[in-house]
């Protein structure tokens, strides 16, 4: 029965296996290999390189900027993410009537795609018709050529992301406070405890598990955002929004340097490992109920 049992286990697991084999492990092994050799233009091996293209990683004053960048625009837009959907969710979770057609809107970004809400951003920021500009205007602020500035190309496209992840922060937050026992609020009202007293002592130490997943995947897709940059700047002005995984993308389909953009790949792989190491040492922090 046990020997059956495992056949079972094996079986149901070999689909997990072959995705995981073709889809990752195989991709990562291609990518080593690829970084410790030296490339033609189709792709092909010509000749081992050994570490020269990480030599070159560290070399490369532009690859340098890419990560500065990088970090940046990751630092913008995970704060600002999980400060809105917070603050949307605490707001939603009141007992308001029609608050529910506020969580449809507050959730609603979800659905809307990478193309779409880069081209609605792309109008918002627009110089001359865009309303950003007209709202500057109201206050006396000249308009500002979002798009072709090195300085706030990173906020327009940094507004795209947060816009994009506030959805998903809503969702993830607004469950985490309706699974915050009703018994905790009844007890806070019997003891007269004030309203910012129960947020702040309270309510989101008990949410940490939910703000802490969020931070991770927030984390994660920072650092994966590859079509608004492609859509609003390209990269521009100046480099100021050529992200780590735009700068792989470019170096490999743009100058066919696919050693190079493997150094690069596992580069980028390294500092989200690292990043994320530092992350869970912040999990001794989380209140688990």
């Amino acid at each position: 029965m046990k020997k059956e049992q495992k056949l079972t286990g094996i079986l149901f697991s070999i689909p997990s296996l072959v995705i995981l084999i073709t889809f990752y492990i195989f991709p990562l092994m291609k990518t080593i290999l690829y970084s410790l050799s030296f490339t033609d233009a189709k792709g092909q091996i010509v000749e081992f390189a050994g570490i020269e293209n990480f030599y070159e990683l560290i070399t490369d004053s532009t690859f340098h900027e890419s990560i500065l960048v990088t970090l940046k625009f990751s630092f913008i837009t995970v704060l600002f993410s999980m400060i809105i959907s917070l603050f949307l969710a605490i707001i939603c979770n009141e007992k308001l009537k029609g608050i529910k057609l506020f969580r449809i809107i507050f959730s609603s970004s979800m659905g809307v795609s990478v193309s779409a809400s880069s081209s609605i951003v792309l109008f918002l920021f627009h110089p001359s018709v865009g309303l950003i500009n007209d709202i500057l205007n109201l206050f006396g602020i000249l308009p500002i050529n979002w798009f072709t500035s090195s300085t706030y190309a990173i906020w327009a496209i940094s507004f795209a992301t947060i816009w994009m992840n506030i959805g998903f922060g809503f969702l993830v937050l607004t469950a985490g406070l309706q699974n915050i026992s009703q018994e905790i609020d009844e007890s806070c009202e019997v003891d007269g405890v004030d309203y910012f007293t129960k947020l702040f002592k309270i309510t989101i130490p008990l949410l940490s598990p939910s703000l802490f997943y969020l931070l991770i995947t927030t984390t994660l897709k920072a650092f994966q955002s590859f079509g608004q940059v492609d859509m609003l700047t390209g990269g521009g002005p100046a480099n100021s929004t050529n992200f780590i995984v735009y700068s792989i993308y470019k170096t490999a389909f743009s100058n066919y340097r696919f050693d190079y953009a493997s150094a690069q790949g596992l580069f980028l792989l390294l500092l989200i490992t690292v990043i994320m190491v530092i992350k869970f040492k912040l999990e001794r922090k989380v209140h688990y109920q």
